[in-house]
């Protein structure tokens, strides 16, 4: 077609030189030009068609949103850990020196709670006796300390300096703050438990306490190994741990300890961030956490904790993989009852807006806490208060089209104070005389909270629980797989977001 032939607004056009067809083109070359033409349509508009589809996938919630329900220590951020561990490992690892911190602080306040209860017994000890003023004698009245474990007491001293400049080092002037869901008139604890309870650190969410440790590596690497700590760091608390391993070795391990433990209802070994058992590997000089340590250690976190995840989910009739990202939201250190206000009156800032278009709620229970008060209020039982707060959940009309998986945890700590001789039916009345056994105690739980989601949820909702030990990574990666593959699978598939 010559250039002649072209229209005035061609002619004007500078691209159309270009794009026309040369004048000379014959019959043959213009067929193969339209088949070019029309193969390379084909493929704009499939291009066009798959970002029109990942837009109306986006607005439909292509990103899975999870959040996190449970009581402070229910295992909430364990939980947020396994999902790192499972999907971004390499991240998980890089913040190992931040946890190494954070495991000589847990073991060093496990040590400051034995100290306590030392001096709280050396105390009534020495505490005059008035003869027939004397009341019951506690059951620890009969146990004696020696010079040595006074002697013990004055060598690990230190140690609460090295507690000091950790929680400083932790939450730094500015930063630190009182949770925000502590009552003003909250009754205070006794004993060292309740102690550590009430000065137990907690670090806003909002602070990247995750950085202030980096000072003890190298600048020059992004990984993290025994290599690459600087060791000869004067400040690193781990010289003192380490100089004062021995004696908490010995502290530990003296009979006259454990018994005056046992006697005061300090379990030590229930308690999250314990490392006692291996105080011999975690004070060593060139100290390096393991997967398992920071699974198992402890950081009271406040306000809402967000992690993000790219996970690949297999699609149904063979079509392949996408993938997909996951965000979890943990809404740390929250008072259960408190929390029921939150969902109940939707004026919680901290969750409300989760709420709206999240794809499931992972509840967690420590039913191991069966025999223990809440913190913020002693008069309450742990366990109760979880059930109370699972009915409040299941209920909120704002959730009646949400999947709730239970999560039943710390089934381990159960299973070692029944074995410990720790009745069931002494602080849950209504169990009755029902054995004694781990077996028989959280099938009964599970009953109980089923009952409470078949009464209180709307038709059609699906019943999910585990028994979990969140430290326990094998087991715990495998519901969480088992999680992916039909909860929130199901929720999408009802969305129209899988096939």
């Amino acid at each position: 077609m010559p250039i002649a032939a072209l229209s005035a607004a061609t002619r004007d056009d500078p691209l159309a030189h270009i794009t026309a067809p040369p004048p000379d083109e014959t019959d043959q070359q213009r067929q193969a030009r339209l088949i070019a033409e029309a193969e390379a349509k084909r493929i704009s508009d499939a291009i066009d068609e798959e970002i029109q589809q990942q837009e109306r996938l986006a607005k439909k919630g292509q990103v899975v949103k999870i959040l996190l329900l449970g009581q402070s220590e229910s295992g909430k951020s364990t939980t947020l850990k396994n999902f790192q561990l499972m999907h971004s490992p390499k991240a998980f690892r890089a913040e190992r020196a931040s946890w190494r911190a954070v495991i000589q602080l847990n073991i060093v306040r496990s040590i400051r709670i034995i100290l306590e209860a030392l001096a709280e017994h050396q105390a009534q000890q020495n505490a005059p006796r008035p003869g027939t003023a004397q009341g019951p004698s506690s059951p620890a009245s009969d146990i004696k300390l020696t010079p040595d474990h006074l002697k013990l007491k004055m060598r690990l001293a230190p140690l609460l300096q090295v507690e000091e400049a950790l929680i400083k080092k932790l939450s730094p002037a500015g930063s630190g703050e009182v949770e925000a869901t502590q009552l003003a008139q909250a009754p205070t604890s006794s004993g060292p438990i309740g102690r550590y309870k009430d000065k137990e650190l907690a670090v806003n969410s909002s602070f990247a306490w995750k950085g202030v440790f980096n000072r003890l590596m190298n600048s020059t690497r992004d990984s993290f190994d025994s290599e690459v700590i600087d060791w000869d760091n004067p400040e690193d608390p781990g010289r003192v741990i380490d100089a004062c391993s021995e004696d908490m070795i010995k502290l530990w391990s003296d009979p006259t300890i454990k018994r005056l433990l046992t006697a005061m209802s300090i379990r030590l070994e229930d308690m999250g961030g314990f490392f006692l058992d291996s105080i011999e590997r975690v004070a060593s000089p060139r100290y390096v956490p393991t997967d398992d340590d920071i699974l198992r250690a402890r950081l009271k976190t406040l306000g809402v904790t967000e992690y993000r995840f790219n996970i690949k989910e297999e699609q149904r009739l063979g079509l392949g993989s996408i993938t997909r990202e996951w965000r979890i939201f943990d809404v740390g250190g929250q008072r259960s009852l408190r929390c029921k206000r939150i969902i109940q009156k939707q004026d919680g800032a901290a969750w409300a807006p989760f709420f709206d278009d999240v794809n499931a709620i992972l509840f967690l229970a420590a039913i191991s806490a069966f025999d223990q008060a809440l913190a913020e209020d002693p008069g309450v039982n742990r366990l109760e208060d979880s059930v109370l707060l699972w009915k409040s959940i299941c209920s909120n009309p704002l959730l009646s089209q949400t999947n709730i998986v239970l999560f039943l945890n710390k089934i381990d700590i159960l299973k070692a104070k029944l074995d410990s001789g720790v009745r069931f039916a002494d602080h849950i009345v209504s169990y009755g005389n029902r054995p004694n056994d781990v077996e028989s105690t959280s099938h009964y739980l599970r009953r109980k909270f089923a009952q409470i989601h078949k009464e209180h949820s709307s038709a059609g909702r699906s019943f999910y629980c585990h028994f979990t030990t969140v430290t326990d990574p094998k087991s715990t990666q495998h519901i969480l797989v088992d999680l992916q593959d039909t909860v929130v699978r199901k929720n999408l598939a009802q969305s129209h977001l899988v096939g």
